[in-house]
């Protein structure tokens, strides 16, 4: 309890001291013709910008709410590391990339690649949500952020991965990272289920209308770094397309598994989004509509096979513990999205050009216009492949060394007793005492009861 308070409100303060004297805006140019095309760069990123924050605030917490005692933790504790993690990103971006002349220059573009890297973060802690403190979800943020912008420099700069929406940078990286953080910080402990963690009808209404919230400003997150005009219009028509199908297939995955036909809430919450995950890695390039829509489709069955199959024998054979599904939302559909796109690239026709930009706004690849040799579209895939292979592997080693620091006794984990409670974190009312009407009378009676 005192370990918080002083940890953030010592970061805070040496963030402050390091604006101070580091950190300044660019200065407004004289020039019309200038000011007009800064105006008309911010004019055409910040509705992208808008929609994204909407996303990662409302929609990532919401989703985040199915631990009918953990909702308001899960909401505040999204929202914290969402501002920590964007500021501890802007300080390493800026020194890494920003700093001329012992001044960081920092515009909206560079708030935004400080963002996509807090983004790996929120996505990472769902494995070990609820049974971590705040504290040790903090270290998870000071560790993951440099990290990724080491993987991501090597995944785009170095390779040259095209990755347009994140799917290996973002995705792929940040699910094995957090499997990593669980298997390190849990080892081969068995943990039961907790009588806490079965969802309501209450909290998964409240992380349906989540999905709901991300599903409709996903294009925007996928489409925002690319280029302005076609290449930014193809992308956001192939994300709905892709995520259009996954919501309709995910209806029919679950159906056909569920028993009596029935669906599961927790195949909508996340099957519905797989789509987006996978399409990132091929969403701007020059593929037909039909292909799209396939890769929406497929995706949403490796998630609710992943769900129905995979965490079980994840669980059971590797004692490996994901809260959240992480695996099946980002790690299985940000694979198929990753082969997908090394197939795209060879299926690419002779007069085919393609260019994009990464989720960090550096060039990744500019692929010039006119034939593609043999040897040029192999190599090409081939750094697919290996970008694929360094988001997964990089990640998790480096969240096994996180897990384990999260061991240490001054980073107690929360008490059995007090995991997915807000009361470890909140001054609320006794649930035993107080219980939320939520659910039918039955439900209540029975929540008053225990």
């Amino acid at each position: 309890r005192r370990l918080l308070p002083l940890s953030l409100g010592l970061f805070q303060g040496v963030l402050l001291l390091f604006f101070t004297f580091f950190v300044t805006y660019n200065e407004p140019s004289a020039q019309a013709e200038d000011v007009n095309s800064v105006a008309n760069r911010i004019h055409g990123i910040f509705p992208f910008f808008q929609d994204i924050q909407v996303m990662l605030v409302v929609g990532l917490g919401l989703l985040l709410t199915f631990l009918p005692r953990y909702r308001l933790s899960a909401l505040t504790h999204n929202f914290l590391l969402l501002n920590f993690s964007t500021q501890w990103a802007l300080v390493l971006q800026g020194l890494i990339h920003h700093l001329h002349h012992g001044h960081i220059h920092l515009d909206l573009h560079n708030l935004l690649t400080a963002e996509f890297a807090a983004v790996t973060v929120l996505i990472s802690v769902g494995a070990v949500l609820g049974t971590t403190s705040l504290c040790q979800l903090l270290i998870v943020a000071v560790c993951e952020v440099p990290v990724y912008l080491a993987s991501e420099w090597v995944i785009v700069s170095h390779l040259g991965v095209l990755d347009v929406g994140g799917t290996i940078t973002i995705h792929i990286f940040s699910c094995y990272f957090g499997l990593g953080v669980s298997k390190g910080l849990f080892g081969a402990m068995q943990r039961p289920v907790h009588p806490k963690e079965s969802p309501t009808p209450c909290s998964d209404l409240m992380s349906l209308v989540g999905t709901l919230i991300l599903w409709v400003f996903w294009p925007s997150f996928v489409a925002i770094l690319c280029q302005p005009g076609d290449v930014q219009h193809r992308a956001i028509l192939n994300t709905f397309l892709a995520m259009s199908t996954s919501a309709v297939t995910t209806v029919v995955a679950s159906s056909l598994l569920e028993k009596d036909g029935k669906l599961s809430p927790g195949h909508l919450q996340n099957g519905s989004l797989a789509g987006g995950v996978a399409i990132g890695a091929v969403a701007d390039m020059a593929m037909p509509p039909v292909a799209a829509l396939a890769l929406g489709s497929l995706s949403a069955v490796v998630c609710v096979l992943g769900f129905k199959f995979v965490t079980p024998i994840l669980a059971r054979k590797l004692m490996l513990q994901d809260q959240c599904g992480i695996h099946n939302l980002h790690g299985l559909p940000g694979i198929l999205g990753a082969l997908a796109s090394t197939v795209a690239i060879l299926a690419v026709s002779e007069d085919t050009s393609m260019s994009q930009t990464s989720p960090t706004g550096v060039n990744a690849s500019n692929l010039e216009e006119g034939q593609w040799g043999e040897h040029r579209v192999g190599k090409k895939a081939l750094c697919q492949v290996a970008g694929l292979a360094v988001a997964m592997g990089g990640s998790l080693l480096a969240g096994l060394l996180a897990g384990a620091t999260l061991r240490l006794p001054c980073l107690a984990r929360p008490p059995l007793h007090l995991c997915f409670e807000d009361s470890l974190q909140f001054e609320i009312q006794d649930q035993a005492e107080d219980p939320e009407l939520c659910g039918t009378a039955e439900e209540r009676a029975l929540a008053l009861k225990e």
